[in-house]
């Protein structure tokens, strides 16, 4: 689906789903926040985003009819610092999973409800079905609009990049599991948590896999070469196609690489050094 990402606008995508775009855009967050408004009569958020004053009175003006329900994928300070203020304004219920201890977390989020795995959301007009999908963050939430066959997915899968993977919350191996349990899923969309829809959902998610799977054995064979290198010297030669000045946020992702590859029992460490592990094929 190709369409102008204007921050500020609010766009019916399908009937009782709209889309507005936080004014947040940069480098880790593309042309904005995606801020979804599910139903016509009674409203659901979902990703009311960074808490930005203009932002969240927008929410409210085009929401066109009582916000009820607040709902959030994950507690990454660009999706779900708005949603306390939100609800505090309209006296909605906030629904979600806390937010974890460590660093890039939202600490104020504290849901009125705990999602699980499993769970249905349901309103007089929609019906979400909520998966626990860590990787991305560990409290990470996606939403399956049961009607519309779309499927909400925060920063797990986004539209125009990859995301980062920051240990210790984020896992690679959670990541790629959430990544193939989707293969079992029946959804038509992605919706995603920046950029525009995905009409090939499965395509999409084939080539994160494999995306992801071909970065591992480069990192391997960069081990191979360099054993006993820091994570510093290592995401210079794994990550050589990549602008220097993105290097810092690229090593995060090859720090849960390692660890991967660590817990597969392909690498191993000693203090900040990492080589192949001896018995690795």
């Amino acid at each position: 689906m190709n369409e102008d990402l204007v921050a500020g606008v609010t766009s019916t995508l399908v009937p009782g789903i709209r889309r507005l775009i936080a004014p947040n855009a940069g480098m880790m967050t593309g042309p904005g926040t995606n801020t979804y408004l599910l139903g016509e009569n009674e409203i659901a958020v979902i990703d009311p985003g960074p808490l930005i004053d203009r932002h969240v009175a927008q929410i409210v003006a085009d929401a066109g009819a009582p916000i009820k329900w607040v709902l959030v994928t994950h507690t990454h300070p660009d999706h779900s610092p708005a949603a306390t203020r939100l609800a505090a304004e309209t006296g909605a219920e906030l629904l979600g999973l806390a937010a974890p201890p460590g660093r890039h977390q939202d600490s104020t989020f504290a849901p009125h409800r705990r999602l699980a795995d499993g769970d249905r959301f349901t309103t007089p007009e929609l019906e979400l079905a909520v998966l626990h999908t860590p990787g991305h963050a560990s409290n990470h939430l996606w939403y399956l609009h049961s009607r519309h066959r779309w499927l909400f997915t925060g920063d797990h899968i986004i539209n125009g990049s990859t995301v980062v993977i920051d240990p210790p919350d984020g896992s690679m191996c959670d990541y790629l599991e959430s990544l193939r349990r989707l293969k079992n899923e029946s959804f038509t969309t992605i919706a995603p948590g920046h950029g525009a829809p995905i009409d090939a959902p499965y395509a999409a998610i084939d080539w994160l896999i494999a995306h992801r799977l071909e970065r591992e054995a480069k990192v391997m064979e960069r081990l191979r070469e360099h054993p006993d290198t820091t994570l510093a010297e290592l995401v210079t030669k794994v990550y050589d196609e990549v602008d220097p000045s993105l290097h810092g946020v690229a090593q995060r992702s090859l720090f849960a690489h390692l660890l991967k590859l660590e817990t597969d029992g392909r690498a191993a460490r000693s203090g900040d050094r990492w080589r192949p592990d001896a018995g690795a094929s």
